[in-house]
Formats: structure tokens, C-alpha cells, sequence
């Protein structure tokens, strides 16, 4: 026997991110990356920190930063994103917010708490990676949820799920700037999902790590305000709403957040408790006094700065893109999703893409439950300056004119 024999029955379905995988390009100084959706670091508010961690360890909040948390997160950070929610029309206080370490751990907590073998998360097709890694431990079946509609009615949902001896569960959506696709959902998609969730006595989770990034066009109002507005307030809401500090302020110190009914904030401090007992101190009242200060300034430079890059990437691809290939342009957010004719291997693509031209991306299989999207890619223009875009696009849009 060996010690694999004795590994759980989950563990079968847990796979490496191909994302991360890449992301080990970016140590290779000729390579010209696409690939990982990551903020630029030059672009990071290191004097606000540098400040603020000083600023923390050498006053009196600094027995506090270093000592235990109480689960549900720091109370001044709690409450000013309550602040913030309200901003966005959902109406809550500090007892609806949770932290997290990170969006990431929100949303394996939030498969913990929801599904049981066997039952269903509807997703999108494609859909992030990262959520069908979090799910995946608790071996759902996925279902395909399409934002534009489709011939899938609550009820043919609802049997598909008790056909594999379980329920639909949740809807999981990025609402905004979805990662991979770029694309955001309508204010009547949204409501659509809503009414699809009621009819299902399901969730949905909003996945907003992105919303803040808007290049142009109006914002949509988040699904879980639309659901406050219909519902009579958040403790009626089936909304759960994942927000996340990594996209705007820094990733490396993994603060996240989770706005949603105390009922739902309860029962996710029982699983942190289990889990890690809380999120850093010292990060979370740091992130506090950074996003205090400089959290709109901040937005306004990321936008100038990715926004212009996206501009320059969508005007790459049409200058140089070969005839019959297809691609999102998004509003806002990190990304482009490009589709190809069927029959062209993305991920072959990739190994001679890396190989003989260096320019790396992401093939798109990697982000449908059912590995299909063979034939599409995602390229991340946020760490895409004036050179990777005007020497990059045009050679892996030579490569790909090899394959057609």
C-alpha cells in the first residue's frame, strides 16, 4: 500500500493551475506574458503601505496587529467596507461583512458550506479557473448557466441536478469584467439570474473582484443590490457578494470580503475559526488605513493605466489578427478572450508560441467545467507595456495565421 491509497476520495479531483504554472514564465526575461491576470507592481501604493505598517508597529495599535483576531475580520475594516456597500446600494452594516484571506479562500469556504457530493453549481462556460478549483474539493457536477439565456427552463435545472442525486446549489457568476472573457452581464441578465436562483431555492455568488476597474460605459448596479431592491433588505437577500482588496490595492497581503445575510456570515466564521482562526491582523488593519486614505486615488490610477493598455491591445489584435479570428472587448477589468476557428489547439499553440516566438498566454480549456473552449485563449493586458503589446500581438498573431 502506499500513502496515495490513503488520500480521500476529493483529492482526485484537485488539479494544479495552469495559471500558476505560467506564471513561472514571468522569471524568464525574453518571455513576453499575457498570461497571468495579475496588477502591474509598479502600479502599487508601496509608500501608503510602507507608512502604514510603520505607522501600526510604532503606535498603540501595534499589540493589536501582532495579537489574535476575532473571526469575523477587524471592526473599523468591517465597517468601512459596510460604508462602501452602501455606496453600491446594498444597505448593511458591519454584521454582513466577513473577511477573508483573500477572495479565493471566500470561495472555498463558500463550497464548503453549500455543496455536498453530487450536487450542482451552475457556471458559467467558460468560467474562473480558480472558482473550479475551489468547488471542485466538494465534488459537484457543474451545469452550464448562460447569462445571454438558453433552453435550460428552472425545472430542467432543477432535474438535471436530482438525476445525479443532489441539488442546484448556486449560481456562481462574475458579473463584471468576467475573468476570462471580459464580458459583463446586463442589468435584465442579472435579474434573470435572480429569478432563476428563486425558482431553483438557490444562491447566487457574485464574484466582484473586478467591478472597480471600469474603462468606459456605465456601471451595472451589483446583482446583490438588485436582489436588496426586491427582496426588502440584505437579510432577505440569496446574494452573496465576494469582494476582494488584491486588484486595487496589493494581492500579496490576501485580504478579501464576503458581504452577505448574518446567516451566512455566522456559519462562514464557524468554518475560519476551523480553518486559520482569522486573516492577518497587522494586513487587515493596514489595508484599513490605506483604503481609508487612498482607496478612490488608487482606482483612478489603475484605470488610466490598464485602460490605456487596453486600448493598445484591442488596437494590436485589429491590425494584426488574421481574418476569422474573434475576441471580447471588454469595458473594463484585465482581460481578452480570443476565439479561433474549431480545430486549432490553444494549448498546442501555446508550447510553440512560448517556444519560437516567446509570448505566453492562457489556453482557454482550462477555464470550462467540462475542458471544452479548446479552440480559445485569454490574454491579460494589465502587465502589457507599449512593447509587449506592439512586438507580442503581432508574433502570436503569426502563429496562430500558421495554424489556419
Amino acid at each position: 500500500m502506499t500513502l496515495t491509497e490513503l488520500f480521500a476520495t476529493r483529492s482526485d479531483r484537485m488539479r494544479a493551475s495552469e495559471i500558476r504554472e505560467l506564471l513561472k514564465l514571468l522569471d524568464q526575461p525574453d518571455i513576453i506574458s499575457f498570461a497571468g491576470g495579475i496588477p502591474d507592481p509598479a502600479l502599487f501604493p508601496r509608500e501608503e503601505f510602507q507608512a502604514a505598517y510603520a505607522d501600526v508597529l510604532g503606535g498603540k495599535e501595534a499589540s493589536a496587529a501582532l495579537q489574535y483576531q476575532v473571526s469575523e475580520g477587524y471592526l473599523p475594516l468591517r465597517r468601512w467596507l459596510a460604508t462602501e456597500m452602501g455606496k453600491l446600494g446594498v444597505s448593511c452594516d458591519e454584521g454582513n461583512i466577513f473577511i477573508t484571506s483573500g477572495s479565493q479562500q471566500g470561495l472555498d469556504y463558500l463550497g464548503k458550506l453549500f455543496l455536498s457530493p453530487g450536487d450542482t453549481a451552475l457556471v458559467t462556460w467558460p468560467t474562473y479557473l480558480g472558482a473550479l478549483q475551489a468547488f471542485n474539493a466538494y465534488e459537484p457536477r457543474y451545469d452550464r448557466l448562460s447569462p445571454a439565456g438558453g433552453n435550460m427552463t428552472p425545472a430542467a435545472f432543477a432535474d438535471a441536478a436530482a438525476a445525479n442525486g443532489g441539488k442546484a446549489k448556486f449560481a456562481y457568476l462574475v458579473p463584471d469584467f468576467a475573468n476570462p472573457t471580459g464580458e459583463t452581464m446586463a442589468k435584465e441578465q442579472r435579474l434573470s439570474a435572480l429569478d432563476l436562483a428563486q425558482e431553483l431555492g438557490a444562491v447566487v455568488i457574485e464574484d466582484a473582484a473586478y467591478r472597480a476597474l471600469r474603462y468606459e460605459g456605465e456601471p451595472v448596479a451589483p446583482i446583490l443590490a438588485l436582489d436588496c431592491e426586491r427582496s426588502g433588505g440584505i437579510e432577505n437577500a440569496r446574494t452573496i457578494y465576494c469582494g476582494s482588496f488584491s486588484k486595487i490595492l496589493a494581492p500579496g497581503l490576501r485580504v478579501g470580503w464576503i458581504c452577505a445575510p448574518r446567516a451566512i456570515v455566522d456559519k462562514l466564521v464557524l468554518i475560519k475559526q476551523a480553518s486559520d482562526l482569522h486573516s492577518p491582523s497587522i494586513n487587515q488593519i493596514v489595508i484599513h488605513r490605506v483604503a481609508s486614505q487612498a482607496y478612490d486615488a488608487q482606482i483612478e490610477k489603475l484605470i488610466a493605466a490598464y485602460g490605456a493598455r487596453r486600448n493598445a491591445l484591442l488596437g494590436a489584435l485589429e491590425a494584426t489578427m488574421p481574418a476569422g479570428i474573434h475576441w471580447s472587448r471588454p469595458e473594463g477589468g484585465m482581460f481578452a478572450w480570443l476565439t479561433l476557428p474549431e480545430g486549432v489547439d490553444t494549448t498546442a499553440l501555446l508550447a510553440d508560441a512560448v517556444r519560437d516566438a516567446r509570448v505566453a498566454f492562457v489556453p482557454g480549456s482550462a477555464f470550462f467545467a467540462d475542458g471544452s473552449g479548446t479552440n480559445t485563449l485569454r490574454l491579460s493586458f494589465t502587465l502589457a507595456d507599449r512593447r509587449a503589446v506592439e512586438e507580442g500581438i503581432p508574433r502570436l498573431a503569426a502563429q496562430i495565421a500558421q495554424r489556419l
